[in-house]
This record gives structure tokens, C-alpha cells and sequence, in this order.
């Protein structure tokens, strides 16, 4: 398997620390509001990543953190005069709530930065007596030295002149050096404090994540992943001051997902163009918004539209459609062997569909083996799909068949389980999904038979027919778009 390691600017092959077992940490919220749904992303591509190690027979040690003490924390508690350790309670509660209406499990670890001072304490005390860090004026701040850790800027890729002349920080005379952080901030008249050899405080923000992540991974990590924003100064501060305080590789991989943007603009709740997980929930359901999520690359930027989730949910129909044509063509009748006899060649395929087929788990595997590339596996079980689909155009009832069939179904649903898609009903689902379509002229069957026929026409040069099925659906309200998967279809908004 081979992982885009930011640290080396290219594709690497992944290879765990101890043989067998993962240390993964994935740098969670701050929790101050509702999360969006580009904290969605980030919560699905590393559960993705996780699902695939194991189903690849790793043991992975999943940890993702929350930020609850913050700048961010204290002015939320101050606007609704609430005790700040309130606000941080209810928005872990609204983070979990919406996980699990995402259908994301939790981690396995998710420590809170308040209930690991004492770790952070003890790796600034490091850093201190190795000079690494400062303290200006007795009581103030302590602060970490850039310029002693030499290695600075190897994460983001940029050097301590760019930084320093691209700088836009305040002057502060506290500091020994502009570019340098704040380890521990001291504490301010009604603002919250722990006590420390260098007076009551609180910590900053970068030193939490080093703290959280070694106590229970240790002092390197196999994968520290998060957001492309992430890279700098947060991960680039995390990298510098653990290295210095241990003096050896803090994450071995660095794995950074894509932005998610609306008009190509990162979402963010700074810049007020934000949809919560909640909002976007009540209007889609919640294996169409992972869809959407894992249909494109992790390291692409993803943009936001309603028309891109109505196209995620046409897709999601298309393989639960066939999923369900299977299960009703053989429901009822004596279940089928296990497996097609050896030899068995279904007539309707040619022998090199049958040898995609043959070979679907091994084509998935290396979608996902190359950088976890699931919108090329996602490919591969539509591909699978529109095979099963000729397959069921003249079914037959023959054992034989049905065991091909049936074989199929499960192993495309045992592939999507690794994507974290495709486990419902897939009666139960269709019917879920086809309710948007209720009001159309058309049914879906008929849609679908219509893209059929336009598919023939163009494979055979007809352009004329092609495009007059087109205006035709276009006229009933349904818009076609060719991708490389195949037409899909969505109802116009």
C-alpha cells in the first residue's frame, strides 16, 4: 500500500512501525459550535483509511482529540453566559450526535486536551530544559524557539526566510523572535487556569495534539493525518516542538485531506459559508453525504452544491437498484450453491467482462493500495454493477446463474462495507431514495431504460436518437451527466 506522505512531498509505501499494527491520530474539532460538513470529510476519510487497514488485516489504534479549552471556547461561553466547560460539553455531545446520524463510529480513543495537562506540562519541562523554550516575563508566556529547531519548515515546505518575510504577526515584545509559539499562555483576570512551574495558565493550542497523540501511540507515530490547513502552523509546530523534545521522528506518515469548498472557497465557519452536518442531514440521507464525500480523492479539493449531492444520491440508487433486482430475482427460490460451478460462463458477457468480474476484489484493493483511491474502487463496483445489470436483462433460473449472481451481490456489498456504503436493505434503500422521484412522469426503471437505449445509440453512432432521448428526460425533469463511470441521473432542483 502506498500513502502521499506530505513530510516527502510524494507517494510512499506504508509500512507500520510494529509489523501488523497502526498508530493512526487524526486531529479532531474545537468545540465551540455545530460542526460543518467539511469536519464530515475529515471524520470520513480517516474512518475510511481505518476500515481499509483492518480489512487488510491490520490492528489499528484509532485516536481522534478535542480541543476543549480554546480562545474560541471562552468567547462562545462569554456571548451566552454559560460556564465555558458547559459550551465544551454540549458541543462534544452535538460532534457525537451527528458522527452517529453520519454513521461514523467513534474512534477508539478520543481524549479531551483538559484532561491531559500534566502530559503537556511534562513535554514543555523538556523542551525548557533544553533550551528549546522560554519564558518572558517571569509568569508570562512560555515560548518555543523556531530558530533552535533546525529541521523547521521541512513539513510545509517553507523556509524561515519565506516565513519571516511573509510574517503578518504583531509585534510583541515578549517574544525573542517573531516566528516563535506559544507553549503555555498565563492566565488572564476570569479566564480559566491550571497551575504550573511557570505559573497558572492554560496551554496553546499545538502543544496539545503532542501531548494527546504520544501518550497513546507513542513518541512516533505511524500517521498523523488531517486537513490540508492543518500543515501550517499547526502540524509544522506539533512536528517541531515534539522532535525536539524527543529527539526522533514524531509522525512517520503525514496525511492531509483536501479542503471541502462552496464555490471553490474553503468552507468555514470564519467565512460564514458553512452548511452543518445537521442541516445538510435534513435534507439527504446519510450514506448519500458519505457517498459524496469518498467520490472524489482525498487530496482533491471537494466542492459543495446540492446538485452534486442529488448526483450522489442518483449514483447510490444505481447500486442499490441492482443490488435489489438481485435479491428479488432469487427470493424465494432454493438457495443457490455457494458458488458457480468451475467454468461457469454467463453468455451475456464477453470473456473479458467476465475476467473484470473474476477480478473485482483485486482491482479494488489496488484502487485502495494506491493512496486510497476510492472514487477509482467506487469505479470499479459501478463497473460490476452495469455488468450485473446486462446479466439481469434475460434472467435465467438456472442454479448456476443465480450462484453468479448472488456471489456477485455479496461481494459487492462485502466491497462497500470497506467504503462504509452499501449495509442497508437494499428494498428498504431504493424505496428511501426513489421518493424524491415520486412526482416525475417517469419511473426510475423507465429512466434507467432510456439511458440504456441513449448508451446503444451513441456506442453505435446514432447521435440523433442520443440526443433526442436527452432533450426528452430533460424535458420530464431529469438531467443527464456522462461521467467515466457511466450516465447518471438526477431530478433538476
Amino acid at each position: 500500500m502506498q500513502l502521499f506522505n506530505t513530510l516527502g512531498k510524494r507517494k510512499e509505501v506504508f509500512e507500520p512501525l510494529v509489523p501488523g499494527k497502526v498508530g493512526l491520530y487524526a486531529c479532531g474539532v474545537t468545540v465551540y459550535d455545530d460542526v460543518h460538513l467539511g469536519h464530515a470529510r475529515s471524520a470520513v476519510v480517516f474512518e475510511v483509511l481505518v476500515r481499509y487497514l483492518r480489512w487488510r488485516g491490520l490492528t489499528v489504534t484509532w485516536v481522534r482529540n478535542y480541543t476543549d479549552i480554546d480562545d474560541k471556547i471562552l468567547k462562545r461561553a462569554a456571548e451566552e453566559g454559560a460556564p465555558w466547560e458547559e459550551v465544551a460539553r454540549r458541543y462534544i455531545v452535538s460532534f457525537q450526535e451527528d458522527m452517529a446520524a453520519l454513521g461514523i463510529p467513534p474512534a477508539q480513543i478520543e481524549p479531551k486536551a483538559t484532561e491531559h495537562i500534566p502530559e503537556m506540562l511534562e513535554i514543555i519541562a523538556r523542551l525548557m530544559d533544553k533550551g528549546f523554550a522560554y519564558q518572558r516575563p517571569a509568569g508570562g508566556d512560555v515560548y518555543f524557539r523556531v530558530r533552535r529547531f533546525p529541521d523547521y519548515g521541512k513539513l510545509s515546505g517553507q523556509s524561515l526566510e519565506d516565513l519571516e518575510a511573509g510574517a503578518r504577526v504583531e509585534v510583541d515584545e515578549l517574544k525573542e523572535d517573531p516566528l516563535d509559539f506559544v507553549l503555555w499562555k498565563a492566565s488572564k483576570p476570569g479566564e480559566p487556569a491550571w497551575p504550573s512551574p511557570w505559573g497558572p495558565g492554560r496551554p496553546g493550542w499545538h502543544i496539545e495534539c503532542s501531548a494527546m497523540s504520544m501518550k497513546y501511540l507513542g513518541e512516533t507515530l505511524d500517521i498523523h493525518g488531517g486537513g490540508r490547513d492543518l500543515v501550517f502552523p499547526h502540524h509544522e509546530n506539533e512536528l517541531a516542538q515534539s522532535e525536539a523534545a524527543n529527539a526522533k521522528p514524531f509522525a512517520r506518515f503525514w496525511v492531509h485531506h483536501g479542503l471541502l469548498t462552496i464555490d471553490k472557497e474553503k468552507m468555514s465557519k470564519s467565512l460564514g459559508n458553512f452548511f452543518t452536518v445537521k442541516e445538510v442531514l435534513g435534507r439527504f440521507p446519510a450514506e448519500v453525504v458519505r457517498f459524496f464525500l469518498i467520490n472524489a480523492h482525498y487530496r482533491s479539493p471537494l466542492d459543495f452544491s446540492d446538485a452534486a449531492l442529488e448526483e450522489a444520491e442518483t449514483a447510490l440508487l444505481r447500486l442499490y437498484s441492482t443490488l435489489a433486482r438481485i435479491d428479488e430475482l432469487t427470493a424465494g427460490r432454493p438457495a443457490p450453491p455457494a458458488a458457480a460451478p468451475p467454468g461457469f460462463a454467463p453468455a451475456a458477457l464477453s470473456p473479458e467482462e467476465r475476467e473484470r468480474l473474476a477480478a473485482l476484489r483485486d482491482r479494488f484493493q489496488a484502487a485502495l493500495d494506491d493512496d486510497l483511491n476510492t472514487a477509482q474502487a467506487l469505479g470499479y463496483l459501478f463497473d460490476a454493477v452495469r455488468l450485473a445489470n446486462r446479466l439481469l436483462e434475460a434472467p435465467e433460473t438456472d442454479p448456476a446463474y443465480l450462484a453468479f449472481l448472488s456471489r456477485l451481490s455479496a461481494e459487492i456489498r462485502e466491497l462497500g462495507q470497506v467504503l462504509n456504503l452499501l449495509q442497508d436493505d437494499p428494498a428498504a434503500m431504493v424505496a428511501r431514495l426513489r421518493q424524491k422521484t415520486a412526482d416525475l412522469a417517469l419511473t426510475p426503471e423507465e429512466i434507467e431504460a432510456l439511458i440504456a437505449r441513449r448508451t446503444a445509440a451513441r456506442q453505435s453512432k446514432d447521435f440523433a436518437t442520443a440526443d433526442a432521448i436527452r432533450r426528452e428526460l430533460d424535458e420530464k425533469g431529469i438531467v443527464l451527466e456522462d461521467t467515466p463511470k457511466g450516465t447518471i441521473w438526477r431530478v433538476k432542483g
